[in-house]
């Protein structure tokens, strides 16, 4: 088990990990120690060849990320201001930069960083009871980082709607407009998850790093060029030895019924 001050890790026999936001109060907010702790072990994380799949998940259902520390934000000077959003930015990339899938709790409250943070993960398991928001014009600051993802997922209309109102909407919302999915059903959220995990698990993990690469790639990418970009990854992944053992088993299977 992997255990800061502020995070621990713990990684189950199928390669499930659980990284835990931990001492960060009731919300789970957002300090720099706290950024600093769950990066660092972030990146140490990505380095294990034991994960395969990775739950980020605050402690308690209170909330996932409550935000940033507005008690730190408050003292801040421009310069002071500018380090603590990029060390924020830094646990985001992080997020986005593991090579396996990460998965994110979603539980009461997941406000401004803390959305930035989820926005960061690959899936996002809300339960039906949770709430989501961007409310940083009402402490008088923008939206920054990663907020930059929203328009693509769910719109510029909602998106300028949730950035300018700073309103918070329900879980039902969130999956109507695409935020999260699932919504897991009353009292499963935790079994939602385990199932998603340990199927992902399941899963070849160098396939599901080229999907990750891929899809990162077709963010930016003309569709000329993410449609060219997938021709060598695909002959890349027969380098690996995955589709000849999933392949092997799935002819084996369906040879036996």
């Amino acid at each position: 088990m992997l255990e800061t001050p502020y995070s621990h890790t713990i990684i189950d026999d199928n390669g499930v990990g659980t990284l835990t936001i931990v001492n960060a109060r009731t919300l789970n907010i957002l300090s720099s120690p706290v950024i600093l702790d769950l990066t660092d072990a972030l990146k140490r994380l990505a380095a294990d060849p034991a994960l395969r799949v990775l739950v980020l998940r605050g402690s308690g259902d209170k909330a996932f990320i409550g935000g940033a520390d507005i008690n730190e934000m408050a003292a801040l000077d421009p310069a002071g201001a500018e380090q603590f959003i990029s060390r924020l930015r830094g646990l985001c990339d992080a997020v986005r930069d593991m090579p396996m899938p990460t998965i994110a709790r979603l539980a009461g409250y997941t406000l401004g960083g803390g959305l930035e943070v989820a926005l960061a993960c690959d899936l996002r398991i809300a339960d039906r009871n949770a709430r989501f928001g961007m409310p940083e014009v009402k402490v008088g600051i923008p939206s920054v980082i990663h907020a930059a993802m929203m328009p693509r997922l769910i719109g510029q209309a909602r998106t300028s709607w949730m950035l300018l109102t700073g309103d918070l909407i329900d879980a039902a919302t969130a999956e109507q407009w695409g935020l999260v999915y699932p919504l897991a059903g009353i009292g499963q959220l935790d079994a939602t998850i385990a199932a998603t995990a340990d199927a992902l698990a399941a899963l070849g993990p160098a396939a599901l790093s080229q999907q990750k690469a891929l899809m990162r790639h077709w963010e930016d990418a003309t569709l000329d060029d993410a449609i060219a970009a997938t021709v060598p990854q695909f002959g890349r992944a027969f380098t690996t030895g995955e589709p000849q053992r999933f392949m092997a088993a799935f002819q084996h299977g369906k040879k036996s019924r």
